[in-house]
Protein backbone atom coordinates (compact mmCIF):
# COMPACT_ATOMS: atom_id res chain seq x y z
CA UNK A 1 0.00 0.00 0.00
CA UNK A 2 3.08 2.33 1.00
CA UNK A 3 4.58 1.76 -2.11
CA UNK A 4 1.45 2.67 -4.22
CA UNK A 5 0.91 5.51 -2.63
CA UNK A 6 4.49 6.64 -3.51
CA UNK A 7 4.00 6.02 -6.77
CA UNK A 8 0.73 7.61 -7.20
CA UNK A 9 2.34 10.93 -4.70
CA UNK A 10 5.04 10.83 -7.54
CA UNK A 11 3.42 10.38 -10.43
CA UNK A 12 0.78 13.44 -9.41
CA UNK A 13 4.09 15.62 -8.85
CA UNK A 14 5.57 14.85 -11.84
CA UNK A 15 2.48 15.92 -13.83
CA UNK A 16 1.91 18.91 -11.74
CA UNK A 17 5.89 20.12 -12.82
CA UNK A 18 5.02 19.09 -16.48
CA UNK A 19 2.00 21.28 -16.41
CA UNK A 20 3.94 24.46 -14.71
CA UNK A 21 6.98 23.58 -16.81
CA UNK A 22 5.16 23.59 -20.21
CA UNK A 23 3.36 27.03 -19.29
CA UNK A 24 2.92 29.35 -22.42
CA UNK A 25 3.63 32.50 -20.42
CA UNK A 26 5.98 33.31 -18.01
CA UNK A 27 6.55 36.62 -16.38
CA UNK A 28 10.29 36.64 -17.25
CA UNK A 29 8.98 36.72 -21.22
CA UNK A 30 8.06 40.28 -20.57
CA UNK A 31 10.54 43.29 -20.25
CA UNK A 32 7.52 44.79 -18.14
CA UNK A 33 8.12 42.15 -15.50
CA UNK A 34 11.92 42.36 -15.34
CA UNK A 35 11.33 46.29 -13.89
CA UNK A 36 10.35 44.59 -10.97
CA UNK A 37 7.76 42.66 -9.24
CA UNK A 38 4.91 42.99 -6.41
CA UNK A 39 5.35 41.21 -3.20
CA UNK A 40 2.04 39.80 -1.73
CA UNK A 41 2.51 40.63 2.17
CA UNK A 42 0.01 39.62 5.27
CA UNK A 43 -3.09 40.73 5.21
CA UNK A 44 -2.92 42.77 1.52
CA UNK A 45 -6.59 43.53 0.11
CA UNK A 46 -6.25 42.82 -3.37
CA UNK A 47 -8.83 44.32 -5.79
CA UNK A 48 -9.21 43.19 -9.85
CA UNK A 49 -11.30 46.22 -11.82
CA UNK A 50 -12.24 46.68 -15.11
CA UNK A 51 -15.00 45.84 -17.51
CA UNK A 52 -16.91 42.38 -18.86
CA UNK A 53 -13.21 40.35 -19.11
CA UNK A 54 -12.35 41.24 -15.32
CA UNK A 55 -16.46 41.20 -14.88
CA UNK A 56 -17.06 37.11 -16.59
CA UNK A 57 -20.36 36.76 -15.32
CA UNK A 58 -19.49 37.48 -11.55
CA UNK A 59 -22.54 37.96 -8.99
CA UNK A 60 -22.42 41.98 -8.36
CA UNK A 61 -25.17 41.15 -5.65
CA UNK A 62 -22.48 39.15 -3.72
CA UNK A 63 -19.79 41.94 -2.47
CA UNK A 64 -17.71 39.55 -0.24
CA UNK A 65 -14.37 38.88 -0.49
CA UNK A 66 -12.77 35.34 -1.26
CA UNK A 67 -16.28 34.12 -2.66
CA UNK A 68 -16.78 32.08 -5.14
CA UNK A 69 -19.63 33.56 -7.17
CA UNK A 70 -18.40 37.14 -6.56
CA UNK A 71 -15.65 36.21 -9.05
CA UNK A 72 -17.39 34.85 -12.17
CA UNK A 73 -15.30 32.58 -14.36
CA UNK A 74 -12.64 34.63 -15.76
CA UNK A 75 -8.98 35.55 -15.28
CA UNK A 76 -9.66 37.03 -12.02
CA UNK A 77 -11.15 33.98 -10.57
CA UNK A 78 -8.32 31.63 -11.22
CA UNK A 79 -5.41 34.32 -10.46
CA UNK A 80 -7.74 35.04 -6.93
CA UNK A 81 -8.11 31.33 -5.87
CA UNK A 82 -4.26 30.59 -6.59
CA UNK A 83 -3.33 32.85 -4.70
CA UNK A 84 -5.69 32.13 -1.74
CA UNK A 85 -4.18 29.03 -2.39
CA UNK A 86 -0.50 29.75 -2.17
CA UNK A 87 -0.59 32.66 0.56
CA UNK A 88 -3.08 30.30 2.96
CA UNK A 89 -1.24 31.59 6.00
CA UNK A 90 -1.61 35.89 4.76
CA UNK A 91 -5.25 36.31 5.09
CA UNK A 92 -5.73 38.08 1.93
CA UNK A 93 -8.80 39.28 0.85
CA UNK A 94 -9.59 40.06 -2.62
CA UNK A 95 -12.27 41.42 -4.36
CA UNK A 96 -13.89 41.65 -8.07
CA UNK A 97 -15.39 44.47 -8.82
CA UNK A 98 -15.29 44.53 -13.02
CA UNK A 99 -18.39 45.93 -14.82
CA UNK A 100 -19.21 44.24 -18.24
CA UNK A 101 -19.21 46.89 -20.52
CA UNK A 102 -17.13 49.80 -18.64
CA UNK A 103 -14.91 52.48 -20.00
CA UNK A 104 -12.51 54.66 -17.86
CA UNK A 105 -14.96 57.14 -17.40
CA UNK A 106 -17.82 54.70 -15.92
CA UNK A 107 -14.79 53.40 -13.44
CA UNK A 108 -14.56 57.04 -12.52
CA UNK A 109 -17.99 57.44 -11.87
CA UNK A 110 -17.90 54.44 -9.25
CA UNK A 111 -14.63 54.60 -7.75
CA UNK A 112 -15.49 55.93 -4.65
CA UNK A 113 -17.93 53.18 -3.58
CA UNK A 114 -15.97 50.58 -5.55
CA UNK A 115 -12.02 51.19 -4.79
CA UNK A 116 -10.84 53.81 -2.72
CA UNK A 117 -13.64 52.44 0.26
CA UNK A 118 -12.40 49.07 -0.04
CA UNK A 119 -8.69 50.51 0.55
CA UNK A 120 -6.69 47.72 -1.25
CA UNK A 121 -2.92 47.81 -1.35
CA UNK A 122 -2.40 45.85 -4.85
CA UNK A 123 -5.34 47.38 -7.23
CA UNK A 124 -5.40 46.29 -11.00
CA UNK A 125 -6.72 47.66 -13.59
CA UNK A 126 -7.83 46.70 -16.58
CA UNK A 127 -10.08 48.83 -18.75
CA UNK A 128 -9.79 50.50 -22.59
CA UNK A 129 -11.16 48.23 -25.48
CA UNK A 130 -14.80 49.73 -24.67
CA UNK A 131 -13.61 52.60 -24.68
CA UNK A 132 -11.97 52.23 -27.98
CA UNK A 133 -15.16 49.82 -29.09
CA UNK A 134 -17.41 52.45 -28.80
CA UNK A 135 -16.18 54.30 -31.70
CA UNK A 136 -16.81 51.71 -33.74
CA UNK A 137 -19.81 49.95 -32.92
CA UNK A 138 -21.85 52.96 -30.93
CA UNK A 139 -20.47 56.47 -32.47
CA UNK A 140 -18.85 57.31 -29.24
CA UNK A 141 -16.43 59.97 -29.47
CA UNK A 142 -13.40 59.27 -27.04
CA UNK A 143 -9.75 59.62 -28.68
CA UNK A 144 -6.79 57.94 -27.56
CA UNK A 145 -5.88 61.17 -25.92
CA UNK A 146 -8.24 61.58 -23.87
CA UNK A 147 -8.74 58.13 -22.82
CA UNK A 148 -5.34 58.66 -21.20
CA UNK A 149 -6.52 61.96 -20.08
CA UNK A 150 -9.24 60.18 -18.14
CA UNK A 151 -6.92 57.04 -17.06
CA UNK A 152 -4.43 59.56 -15.65
CA UNK A 153 -7.62 61.63 -13.63
CA UNK A 154 -8.64 58.19 -12.18
CA UNK A 155 -5.18 57.41 -10.77
CA UNK A 156 -4.79 60.84 -9.57
CA UNK A 157 -7.68 60.35 -7.25
CA UNK A 158 -6.08 56.79 -6.67
CA UNK A 159 -3.16 58.15 -5.52
CA UNK A 160 -4.21 60.63 -3.21
CA UNK A 161 -7.07 58.77 -1.78
CA UNK A 162 -4.25 55.32 -1.36
CA UNK A 163 -0.91 56.86 -1.46
CA UNK A 164 0.90 53.50 -0.64
CA UNK A 165 -1.51 51.21 -3.10
CA UNK A 166 0.57 49.29 -5.25
CA UNK A 167 -0.88 49.36 -9.47
CA UNK A 168 -0.81 46.63 -11.87
CA UNK A 169 -1.98 48.01 -15.19
CA UNK A 170 -3.12 46.03 -17.99
CA UNK A 171 -2.83 46.23 -21.50
CA UNK A 172 -6.33 45.99 -23.37
CA UNK A 173 -5.86 43.75 -25.86
CA UNK A 174 -7.50 42.13 -28.89
CA UNK A 175 -7.44 39.13 -30.80
CA UNK A 176 -7.40 39.63 -35.15
CA UNK A 177 -9.46 37.51 -37.13
CA UNK A 178 -11.89 36.16 -34.33
CA UNK A 179 -15.70 37.39 -34.71
CA UNK A 180 -15.93 41.18 -33.79
CA UNK A 181 -12.06 42.05 -34.28
CA UNK A 182 -10.60 42.25 -37.87
CA UNK A 183 -8.29 44.16 -39.58
CA UNK A 184 -10.78 47.86 -38.80
CA UNK A 185 -9.22 47.86 -35.57
CA UNK A 186 -5.34 48.21 -36.57
CA UNK A 187 -3.66 50.30 -36.46
CA UNK A 188 -6.63 52.70 -34.51
CA UNK A 189 -6.52 50.52 -31.16
CA UNK A 190 -2.80 50.55 -30.68
CA UNK A 191 -2.80 53.99 -30.10
CA UNK A 192 -5.60 53.28 -26.84
CA UNK A 193 -2.58 50.48 -26.03
CA UNK A 194 0.34 52.81 -26.43
CA UNK A 195 -1.63 55.70 -24.15
CA UNK A 196 -2.04 52.91 -21.88
CA UNK A 197 1.22 51.66 -21.45
CA UNK A 198 2.55 55.57 -21.19
CA UNK A 199 -0.17 56.10 -18.60
CA UNK A 200 1.88 53.04 -16.41
CA UNK A 201 5.29 54.74 -17.37
CA UNK A 202 3.78 57.94 -15.85
CA UNK A 203 2.72 56.44 -12.93
CA UNK A 204 5.01 53.89 -12.26
CA UNK A 205 3.24 50.90 -12.65
CA UNK A 206 3.75 47.33 -13.05
CA UNK A 207 2.34 47.14 -16.79
CA UNK A 208 0.77 43.52 -18.06
CA UNK A 209 1.30 43.76 -21.65
CA UNK A 210 -1.82 41.46 -22.43
CA UNK A 211 -1.25 41.67 -26.41
CA UNK A 212 1.95 40.34 -25.85
CA UNK A 213 0.76 37.52 -23.77
CA UNK A 214 -2.41 36.35 -26.70
CA UNK A 215 0.45 36.95 -29.83
CA UNK A 216 2.68 34.48 -27.96
CA UNK A 217 -0.94 31.90 -27.58
CA UNK A 218 -1.58 32.38 -31.23
CA UNK A 219 2.02 30.10 -31.89
CA UNK A 220 0.23 27.48 -30.13
CA UNK A 221 -3.02 28.02 -31.63
CA UNK A 222 -5.78 29.92 -33.28
CA UNK A 223 -7.54 32.81 -31.52
CA UNK A 224 -10.62 31.24 -31.61
CA UNK A 225 -8.82 28.50 -29.00
CA UNK A 226 -8.62 31.44 -26.46
CA UNK A 227 -11.34 34.02 -27.14
CA UNK A 228 -14.75 34.23 -28.19
CA UNK A 229 -14.88 37.12 -29.93
CA UNK A 230 -11.27 38.47 -30.23
CA UNK A 231 -11.84 39.93 -26.76
CA UNK A 232 -13.60 37.98 -24.47
CA UNK A 233 -11.64 34.71 -23.18
CA UNK A 234 -12.37 30.75 -23.46
CA UNK A 235 -11.49 28.55 -20.51
CA UNK A 236 -8.08 28.66 -22.13
CA UNK A 237 -7.60 32.31 -22.71
CA UNK A 238 -9.04 32.73 -19.16
CA UNK A 239 -5.95 30.77 -18.02
CA UNK A 240 -3.36 32.57 -20.19
CA UNK A 241 -4.31 35.70 -18.78
CA UNK A 242 -4.32 34.35 -15.06
CA UNK A 243 -0.85 32.85 -15.44
CA UNK A 244 0.88 36.27 -17.15
CA UNK A 245 -0.95 38.31 -13.96
CA UNK A 246 0.34 36.28 -11.15
CA UNK A 247 3.63 36.52 -13.01
CA UNK A 248 3.83 39.80 -11.47
CA UNK A 249 3.70 38.98 -8.26
CA UNK A 250 6.25 37.34 -5.46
Amino acid sequence: MNNRRDFLRKGLLGIAATAVGSSLVKAEDFSSAKAGKIRVSPNDIILFQGDSITDAGRNRNNGNANEGNAFGNGYAMLAASTLLNKHAAKNLKIYNRGISGNRVPDLIGRWDQDAIALKPTILSIMIGVNDYWRTKDSGASNTPEQYKAQYKQLLDKTMKELPGVKLIICEPFAVNNVKHVNDSWFPDFTKYQQACREVAQEYKAVFLPFQQVFDKGLKANNGAYWTTDGVHTTMAGANLMAEAWLGLLK
